[in-house]
């Protein structure tokens, strides 16, 4: 009878903690293992009932916690950090709980707090970015005016020298600006997925035709490999953003490079029964590896330097990768270094 009722406690337990949402481990006598819902099977695969909890869990945080509860009989309450296989923050709740009548039972709660971490990580970069990148052609643009307000007031050739450079600045904020309120739209509806048809080669005619002055200047050559047409479901201004931005990297930084290959930007389209394939790739210098991650990062830069004296924001990248995701889509990149770059994007073939 003892044992039945033993095992009428635990199957309670265990069905008690399987429908709350919350990552649950109840742990016995010994600081063993009781029951385990799903929310923390996921977290911890090894944690199984009758384990020791200091087998899978090697926080002192948390058997220090765990200690002090059946000491006390008072909930706690820790944070610890875990940094292998990768790094992950939880917050844990410990709290003594009448279950299975044989035994002292604590039950712990967990949180997960990586991905608040992360989001509020990139929350003070992106502040911290913002402000430096606007904060440069400001300073600028105050030194030149003092200039031209003191020393340079009646030198004719220092003032056009200065304004010109003062243009330059001003359009590099307002290029920055327009990037930081396209991005904030765009994750504003990143839940909200495009249903409109897009004839995704049209797009790539106009960008080809837009462009084709600035690959002219920069001694650059588009070749263009698409099908008669390709309707895809989106939203025509992002995709067309997104055709941009592509096109307009491979011609600055791939094919224009003085060490590229080729001096030539290939686009190509290939339709497939679910999705449409878009490619840009040049022949240039390529990428290596090691930066190939972050390049979708908001403000990264694998060449600081040219991406200013070229008029980017450090903001391209991350739009594409926004704009892709709301259309449920996928953004690749290949690049091998001394043999250029392909950027890929595979969006839904439009059903009617």
């Amino acid at each position: 009878m003892e044992q039945d009722a033993w095992d009428r406690d635990h199957l309670t337990v265990s069905r008690l903690i399987d429908a709350l949402p919350e990552a649950v481990i109840v742990i016995g006598a010994a600081d063993r293992v009781v029951a385990v819902n799903a929310p923390a099977r996921d977290l911890f695969p090894a944690l199984r009932p009758d384990d020791l909890l200091a087998r899978v869990l090697r926080a002192p945080e948390v058997l220090d916690a765990v200690k002090r509860v059946r000491a006390s009989g008072a909930p706690e309450r820790v944070t610890w950090l875990e940094r292998v296989p990768v790094e992950r923050s939880f917050e844990l709740n410990a709290a003594p709980m009448e279950g299975p009548q044989f035994e002292p039972t604590i039950i712990l709660t967990l949180h997960d707090l990586s991905e608040a971490r992360r989001v509020e990580r990139m929350r003070v970069d992106f502040v911290a970015n913002a402000s430096h990148e606007l904060r440069t052609p400001l300073a600028s643009l105050l030194g030149f005016i003092e200039t031209l307000q003191g020393p340079a007031r009646e030198d004719g050739e220092a003032r056009a020298k200065f304004l010109s450079i003062m243009r330059e600045q001003a359009k590099r904020m307002a290029r920055l600006v327009d990037d930081l309120l396209s991005l904030s739209r765009i994750e504003q509806n990143l839940h909200l997925r495009p249903q409109a048809p897009v004839d995704i080669v049209a797009i790539l005619r106009h960008i080809a035709d837009t462009l084709a002055p600035m690959a002219i200047d920069n001694d650059v050559v588009l070749k263009l490999d698409v099908p008669a047409s390709a309707v895809v479901t989106g939203d025509r201004d992002e995709l067309l953003r997104v055709a941009e931005n592509l096109v307009e990297n491979a011609i600055k930084y791939g094919a224009s490079d003085p060490r590229s290959a080729s001096r030539q930007v290939e686009i190509t389209v290939v339709t497939e029964p679910r999705q449409c394939v878009l490619r840009v790739r040049d022949h240039g210098p390529g990428i290596a590896p090691e930066y190939l991650p972050r390049l979708t990062e908001r403000f990264y830069r694998v060449d600081a330097g040219q991406s200013r004296a070229k008029g980017g924001t450090g903001l391209g990248l991350a739009i594409v990768k926004h704009i892709v995701a709301r259309h449920r889509g996928r953004l690749g990149i290949e690049s091998k270094l001394g043999e250029g770059t392909t950027f890929s994007v595979s969006l839904p073939i439009h059903r009617a």
